[in-house]
């Protein structure tokens, strides 16, 4: 498996399946959130309410999968990072389990490449250098990482594109 770094924008990549850091209520939002919803159309708003409609929406740290709509990518798996509350809510377990669930459901979905925003570090207040360790982490001790081709960390802004550099091997 390749490890990429990018900085740019997540929604115009031609990958298998983008990671978009959700809501619990998986309808949209801000941020990348938001900007997926827009660019991808209906169609993943039609997807995640048909997920809400059979479980409810997705718990943080879980993981669920939608078609990209407009998008370039196939496939949207849409993961709920935790809101950083000073570290004492299994914060870091919950945002390590984002990037695993997601990937694990990558594999069990035949995705062979897949690009990650950043999760949690924009409006849940995570800590980016810390998040930025943790996304690497999780990604580089997944169990089935051979059945990836690439995962590429997206940065949308300069400060996590240089924490990234700084703690991965890019």
């Amino acid at each position: 498996m390749k490890l990429e770094l990018i900085k740019g924008d997540i929604t115009t990549l031609a990958v298998d399946a983008i990671v978009n850091a959700a809501n619990s209520s998986l309808l949209g939002g801000g941020g990348v959130d938001g900007a997926i919803h827009r660019k991808g159309g209906k169609a993943i708003l039609e997807a995640c309410m048909a997920i809400r409609a059979r479980q409810g929406g997705c718990d943080t740290g879980q993981a669920v999968i939608t078609t990209a709509g407009n998008l370039p990518a196939q496939y949207v798996i849409h993961t709920v990072g935790p809101v950083w509350n000073g570290g004492n809510k299994r914060e870091e377990a919950l945002l390590r389990d984002c990037y695993s669930n997601s990937l694990k459901l990558a594999v069990d979905n035949g995705l062979r490449t897949v690009a990650f925003p950043n999760i949690s570090t924009g409006i849940y207040h995570f800590p980016k250098n810390r998040a930025a360790t943790i996304a690497i982490e999780a990604v580089l001790g997944f169990e089935e990482r051979e059945k990836l081709d690439k995962v590429i960390f997206v940065c949308f802004d300069e400060e996590n594109y240089v924490l990234y550099r700084q703690h991965g091997n890019f």
